[in-house]
């Protein structure tokens, strides 16, 4: 936790197989500006696959909702952000919580971004298939690029990961992406009856998920639902090429001061 040095707090929300050192760059930017930030591991997360196949989306709300609780006891107002799945569960979340404000990056209700696998986006065959024995254990690699536009950060991040999987790039089970579609429609749901101001954010060129799932977002929020369209980012554009533009958006949405721009913290 970066502690802040007033009453505003930011909750930030890793990806699906991802974890809380991906949210750093962006927090970094908006502590800058004056909030506490806080980016927890959701459950089942970093203990892998077979830690992340026995958790359910529940679990990842309820880690996000412990989170949200530990930062409401201390600060009058608590903002959320989150990528991809941490999207979803920043929706799903408003509707549990007074949260302040959202900020959703790359929303996912399916993975129609055009580096997908076809399988991948094929909602309902997950939701299906996924759900019986073994099958759940099988996964979709990550193509390139990787959900990063800018090649530099790309081959690091790649690097980093290929040490970290005994020299592959790590994959998705299909049990964990049927839990976050199980996810996305509890959010569908629910999202006609969440008010909370929500900025959103998300790629033009998204490999992983299309701008479709932003605009579908932004349409189906009971709320103020602003969109942004980024022009030079690929999925992960809280890391890529226009992070310096998320921070400052999300800060000036969340009602912070201008952030002193220094490139990528």
């Amino acid at each position: 936790m970066m502690a802040g040095n007033g009453d505003r707090a930011v909750l930030l929300l890793h990806g699906l197989t991802g974890q809380p050192a991906e949210m750093h760059p962006v927090g970094k930017q908006l502590h800058r500006a004056g909030f506490t930030v806080h980016a927890p591991l959701l459950a089942g997360h970093g203990a892998g696959r077979k830690a992340l196949l026995a958790s359910r989306w529940q679990d990842w709300l309820a880690t996000a909702d412990r989170a949200y609780a530990d930062l409401a006891a201390t600060h009058a107002s608590v903002h959320v952000a989150g990528i991809c799945l941490g999207a979803l569960l920043a929706v799903a979340l408003a509707a549990l919580r007074p949260v302040a404000s959202i900020a959703a990056y790359g929303t996912t209700f399916r993975y129609d971004g055009w580096s997908m696998p076809a399988v991948a986006a094929n909602r309902r065959l997950v939701l299906l298939g996924a759900g019986l024995p073994l099958v759940h254990r099988i996964g979709f690699r990550e193509r390139a690029p990787y959900g990063l536009k800018d090649e530099k950060l790309r081959g690091f991040v790649v690097r980093a990961q290929r040490r970290a999987n005994g020299g592959k790039v790590d994959s998705f089970p299909l049990g964990a992406v049927r839990q976050l579609y199980l996810l996305a429609g509890h959010v569908e749901r629910i999202a006609p009856l969440v008010t909370t101001p929500a900025l959103i954010l998300h790629a033009r060129e998204d490999d992983t998920s299309s701008l479709a799932n932003a605009e579908h977002l932004r349409d189906r929020l009971g709320g103020e639902a602003r969109l942004e369209i980024l022009e030079d980012s690929y999925h992960l554009i809280h890391l890529d090429r226009e992070l310096d533009r998320v921070a400052a958006l999300t800060a000036a949405f969340f009602g912070a001061r201008e952030i002193r721009q220094t490139r990528h913290g």
